[in-house]
C-alpha cells in the first residue's frame, strides 16, 4: 500500500491522456501505476433515483458518486507515481466494471515517468 504524499506532490505532478507532454522530454521510464476503488450504491441514493427515473433528468446522487471515485482513484495512482519518483503520468485511462449488484469498481491507470522541460 502506498501512503499518501502531501498535496503539495500531488498537485505538481502533470497527468495527460497524451502518450507525452508537449514541451517536456521524458527522461526517465518508471513503469505502470494505477488506482481504484469499489463503491456501493447508498440506499437513499437508490430512492432518489428511482425517482428520478419516473420524471427524467440527471442523477445528481450518482453523478457525485462516481465524481468521487474517480477522484479518489486519480489521488491513490498519483500517490504512486510520486513514490516512485515521477513527476508526471502518461497515456492515463480509466476504466469501470461491476464488482457485484449495487458495487462497481473505477480504474485508472498509466506510466509513471520523469520528463524534463525542454
Amino acid at each position: 500500500m502506498v501512503l499518501c504524499p502531501n498535496k503539495k506532490e500531488m498537485n505538481n505532478m502533470q497527468i495527460s491522456n497524451l502518450e507525452s507532454i508537449p514541451g517536456t522530454k521524458i527522461i526517465k521510464h518508471l513503469g505502470m501505476v494505477q488506482g481504484n476503488t469499489v463503491r456501493a450504491k447508498h440506499v437513499g441514493r437508490d430512492i432518489l433515483a428511482g425517482l428520478k427515473n419516473i420524471v427524467g433528468g440527471e442523477l445528481h446522487a450518482y453523478t457525485e458518486l462516481l465524481t468521487e471515485s474517480r477522484q479518489q482513484s486519480t489521488d491513490r495512482m498519483i500517490a504512486q507515481a510520486t513514490a516512485m519518483g515521477a513527476n508526471a503520468v502518461l497515456n492515463v485511462r480509466f476504466s469501470t466494471s461491476s464488482v457485484s449488484a449495487g458495487a462497481s469498481e473505477i480504474y485508472v491507470y498509466g506510466t509513471a515517468v520523469v520528463v524534463q522541460v525542454e
